[in-house]
């Protein structure tokens, strides 16, 4: 069974705003075993919406819509239905009930554009939106199935979840899809893909394995498809395995788990506190650390030493240091990771100070030089990064590396500990 989203709205088109539905729903899809093909954006216009569907029916069994269903001119959803489908608008009293309630509640004014919202197309069957105005419609023609739902969010998750998902889940013909990711980080795709050149070319026909690189990782995604969920995901758990094995010095951990979020809990496991001095990053380690649940037990804080007067008052960097070397080198690196670390009390401490750009570079440091330091329990490395001359990618790679330098020190002082442990 496959399914095509078509997303209609101008504001997607221009960028006004991000498309979070599709996203949403392609993982609600896939739960059912519901493989999505394609995901369409178009425009608030007629002919748009029109050829949209002239296409999808040609790759997709199942076939939703989200926006375009408000009662303004402008919305020109349900009236371009009509045409496509050869039928016509017809006024349901149950949404006129719900949506004259909804105006009553607030106490505003109905107007006539507002009973609009009870307009449907006269094929469907009107799913109920508790949390909004528009309804959403289900027409099963032909042997496709048609979805027209809200695109504002929480209506339409509303409506997947008690109306459409339920439906969905008793059509025949599902079949079984499973997945698994793995992280690994410190290791490129290609070299990657190298690696594991000869258990891939061993994957059978139904199981298929994904590279999904970002700035110094790469997650890995098995997945396979088939009639039996429970002897698929012992067969996609067996090459996982494999694939474990052969990559083990670089898997982070199984799961869509994320390599700061894997550090949080290794460190939080053990007890062990963490501090951030971030100079061309301007704190966005700090941020990644602190977007997840629970950091605090973990991150004390940081900081941005974005100048040289800062680096000297909050962290200790010798000024000396800062004249002979430049605040891009690899002695205030260190002297960065070792000042938090011993000024705010911790045990292990990250440092980042490069060149983001445009500009600042220099022939001997161009634009890009960034270096990086963390120490531990037992020492504090230093490794120079060379990125390109955009700023934003050169701070969010400068991020990614040092959290995985820090990962692989951390790895290591805490295998070396349970070795020592267990000599002893």
């Amino acid at each position: 069974m496959t399914a095509e989203i078509i997303t209609i709205g101008d504001e997607i088109l221009i960028g006004q705003i991000i498309d979070t539905n599709s996203a949403w729903m392609a993982q609600q899809l896939n739960q059912l075993g519901i493989e999505l093909v394609q995901v369409s954006s178009v425009a608030d216009k007629a002919e748009a919406i029109s050829r949209a569907f002239e296409l999808a029916i040609t790759r997709a069994d199942i076939i939703l819509c989200t926006g375009g269903l408000g009662p303004t001119k402008d919305d020109v959803t349900k009236q371009t239905l009509a045409k496509y489908f050869d039928t016509f608008l017809r006024r349901d009293d149950g949404v006129l009930q719900h949506v004259t309630d909804i105006f009553r509640k607030f106490n505003k004014p109905m107007l006539e554009v507002n009973n609009k919202q009870a307009d449907v197309l006269a094929n469907a069957e009107v799913l109920h939106n508790e949390t909004g105005t528009a309804p959403g419609m289900w027409i099963h023609e032909k042997e496709k199935i048609y979805v027209i739902l809200p695109g504002v969010p929480s209506e339409m998750k509303y409506l997947m979840t008690n109306e459409v998902l339920p439906r969905l889940q008793r059509l025949s013909g599902m079949q079984a899809i499973v997945h698994q990711s793995m992280l690994t980080a410190g290791i490129g795709e290609s070299f990657l893909a190298e690696m594991l050149e000869g258990i891939e070319a061993a994957l059978p026909p139904h199981i298929h394995l994904a590279y999904l690189p970002k700035y110094g990782q790469v997650r890995l995604r098995l997945t396979g498809i088939g009639e039996d969920k429970e002897s698929l995901q012992e067969e996609v758990s067996m090459y996982t395995l494999r694939i474990m094995s052969i990559a083990q010095p670089y898997v982070v951990d199984v799961g869509d788990i994320l390599l700061e979020q894997k550090i949080l809990d290794m460190m939080k496991a053990d007890e062990l506190s963490l501090v951030t001095a971030e100079s061309c990053t301007g704190g966005y380690i700090g941020h990644l650390l602190t977007s997840l649940p629970g950091s605090s037990a973990v991150y004390k804080g940081g900081a941005v030493s974005y100048s040289n007067e800062l680096k000297v008052k909050l962290l200790g960097v010798k000024p000396e240091t800062l004249e002979k070397f430049g605040a891009v080198s690899e002695q205030v690196a260190l002297e960065m990771a070792l000042g938090a670390q011993k000024e705010f009390q911790a045990d292990y401490s990250v440092a980042v100070t490069g060149i983001a750009g445009p500009d600042g570079g220099t022939v001997e440091k161009p634009v890009g030089t960034v270096w990086i330091a963390v120490a531990g329990k037992q020492g504090v490395k230093a490794k120079l990064f060379n990125f390109g001359k955009v700023r934003i990618p050169n701070i969010e790679r400068s991020a990614a590396n040092a959290l995985v330098m820090l990962f692989y020190l951390l790895k290591d002082e805490l295998l070396e500990e349970t070795a020592n442990s267990d000599r002893s």
